[in-house]
């Protein structure tokens, strides 16, 4: 064999391994682009729920703000009808002349 044949050969096989070098390449390119795919899609559905979740917890805050604020209505009412009650039984009291109506009951 004489040199020139040897570099057509050397050259023809510098070709086939390059040409099978990309395509292994592409192929190994092509599995990790899609597991990044895949990837982005679960973080996609991991943050959807995420955010789901945090608009359920922001709706049950604001469900327990109302109901907060409708026991502190409540309770202002309710202090106010034993503060009346307290002023009722002061007044009864100072009428019969500060003798203990429980008292009363019990000497009759």
């Amino acid at each position: 064999m004489d040199f020139t044949a040897i570099t057509a050969l050397i050259s023809v096989c510098g070709v086939i391994s390059g040409i099978i070098i990309e395509w292994s390449g592409r192929n190994r390119g092509a599995k990790h682009a899609s597991k990044r795919k895949r990837g982005r899609m679960l973080q996609c559905a991991r943050i959807s729920n995420i955010s789901k979740g945090i608009e359920d917890i922001k709706y049950e805050q604001r469900t327990q703000g109302k109901r907060f604020d409708e026991l502190t209505e409540r309770v202002t009412r309710v202090e106010e009808s034993a503060k009346q009650a307290h002023k009722r039984f002061e007044e009864l009291k100072h009428q019969r002349g500060g003798a203990n109506l429980g008292q009363d009951k019990i000497q009759d």
